[in-house]
C-alpha cells in the first residue's frame, strides 16, 4: 500500500506546487489515515519542500546574476561615457589650438600690394612669431574700434551752398518700427509693412527738412527697404549700423558726427537709447505694432511743420519740453487743441481783437513754455 501511494503523491506534487504543499500537509494531519499512508504523505511533503527550496535558490541566484550583469553594464556605460568625453575634449582642444594658429597665421601676415609684394610695417624687425602676434592683435583692435566708433567723424557732406537749396533743419529718422514693421510667417518669411503716413511725411517735410534715414540695421538689409519706401527720392542721405557708436550694448546715433548744426537737428526713434548722447535732440515715439489704424506719422508731420514754421532757433529748447512725456505727440495734440479753443473764444469776443498781435507773438510759447527752456 505504501509503495503505491508514494509515486502518486510525488506526481501530484508537480501541479500542487502553487499551493505550497497545503493539501499534502492536510492529508498528513488527517486522523483517519493509516500509519503507512501518513509516512508516505510525509515523504511527499519533504520532497515537495526540497523542490520548492531549490526553485527559490535558483530564482535568487538568477536575480543576483541579473543584478551583477546590470551593475557591470552600468559600469561599462559610465566608462564609455567618460572615454567619449575625454576624446571630445581632446579633439576640441586640438581644433582650438589649430584654429588659433590659423588665425594668427592669416591675420598676422604682412599685407601685400597689387603685385603681390609684401608691404613693410613697424613689426618687420621683431622675431617671426612676435610679428604674427602683434599684427593679429592690431587687426582685431582696429576691427573692434570700427564697430564701436562711427566710420567717419563727418558722416554727411558739407551743407549745400547757394545757388543750391539747403533746408534749414535736418530730420534723422529710424527705419525699423518707426517707418516699417517687420513681420515673419512660415509661408512668406520676413516681410516689412509700410506705416501709414510715410508718403505724406516725406512730401510735407522735404522742403523744410533735410531727411536722413539713420538706422541701426546693416546696409545690406536696409538699402533695398529704403528704396521701396522712398520711391520719389525725398530722402537725402542714408546711414546704417556702421555709422553708429556702440555704447553699453546699444547702437547710438551721435549727431556730433553728422557735420550739421546740432541746434537744427531732430532725431526721431522708438528707443531713447538711440540718442542718449544728445537727449534733447530726440523725439521718442511709441514702437509701432503694425496696426493699419495708426496715425502717428501724421501727428509727427504736424509737429515738425509747426517747429519749422515757427522758425525755432534751437530745436533743443522745444524738444526738451517733451523729453519726459510718455507720448510727446499726444501732448502736442492736447496743447494744440487747447490753443484752438482759446482762438475761437478770442474771435467770439470783439474786445480781444486789439490783442491779436500779442496773441500771435505768444503762440509758439504756448506750444513749448519758455520756463522749461531756461
Amino acid at each position: 500500500m505504501a509503495a503505491c501511494v508514494v509515486p502518486v503523491c510525488v506526481r501530484a506534487a508537480r501541479w500542487l506546487l502553487p499551493f505550497q504543499g497545503v493539501r499534502c500537509r492536510g492529508l498528513a494531519s488527517h486522523p483517519s489515515l493509516p500509519p503507512e499512508e501518513k509516512s508516505a504523505t510525509g515523504l511527499a511533503q519533504a520532497v515537495l519542500q526540497e523542490t520548492l527550496r531549490r526553485q527559490q535558490q535558483d530564482s535568487d541566484s538568477q536575480g543576483e546574476d541579473r543584478k551583477e550583469s546590470g551593475s557591470e553594464e552600468q559600469k561599462r556605460q559610465k566608462e564609455n561615457t567618460a572615454y567619449a568625453k575625454k576624446m571630445v575634449l581632446r579633439i576640441a582642444s586640438l581644433m582650438g589650438v589649430g584654429g588659433a594658429v590659423g588665425v594668427v597665421y592669416v591675420f598676422g601676415s604682412n599685407s601685400v600690394d597689387e603685385q603681390g609684394k609684401k608691404i613693410s610695417d613697424e613689426f618687420d624687425d621683431d622675431p617671426p612669431v612676435l610679428q604674427q602676434l602683434r599684427r593679429t592683435y592690431r587687426y582685431f583692435k582696429d576691427y573692434r574700434q570700427m564697430i564701436i566708433e562711427p566710420t567717419s567723424p563727418k558722416l554727411l557732406p558739407d551743407p549745400l551752398k547757394e545757388p543750391y537749396y539747403q533746408p534749414p533743419y535736418t530730420l534723422v529718422i529710424e527705419l525699423t518700427d518707426v517707418l516699417l514693421h517687420p513681420e515673419w510667417s512660415l509661408v512668406t518669411g520676413w516681410r516689412f509693412k509700410k506705416r501709414p503716413g510715410i508718403d505724406n511725411l516725406f512730401q510735407q517735410l522735404a522742403p523744410m527738412y533735410e531727411i536722413v534715414i539713420f538706422t541701426s540695421e546693416t546696409g545690406m538689409t536696409a538699402f533695398p527697404l529704403i528704396d521701396s519706401v522712398d520711391s520719389q527720392g525725398f530722402v537725402s542721405y542714408r546711414l546704417f549700423r556702421d555709422a553708429t557708436r556702440y555704447v553699453d550694448g546699444h547702437h547710438v546715433k551721435d549727431i556730433s558726427c553728422l557735420n550739421r548744426d546740432p541746434s537744427k537737428v531732430v532725431i526721431v526713434d522708438c528707443k531713447k537709447e538711440a540718442f542718449c548722447l544728445q537727449p534733447y535732440n530726440g523725439l521718442a515715439l511709441k514702437k509701432w505694432d503694425g496696426s493699419s489704424e495708426d496715425r502717428t506719422l501724421f501727428d509727427l508731420t504736424a509737429f515738425l511743420k509747426t517747429v519749422s514754421l515757427s522758425g525755432v532757433e534751437d530745436v533743443r529748447t522745444v524738444l526738451e519740453n517733451y523729453s519726459l512725456e510718455e507720448d510727446p505727440l499726444e501732448t502736442f495734440k492736447r496743447r494744440q487743441t487747447q490753443l484752438e479753443q482759446e482762438e475761437q473764444q478770442r474771435l467770439a469776443d470783439p474786445s480781444r481783437n486789439k490783442n491779436k498781435q500779442v496773441f500771435l507773438g505768444s503762440l509758439t510759447n504756448r506750444f513749448w513754455p519758455r520756463s522749461r527752456q531756461q
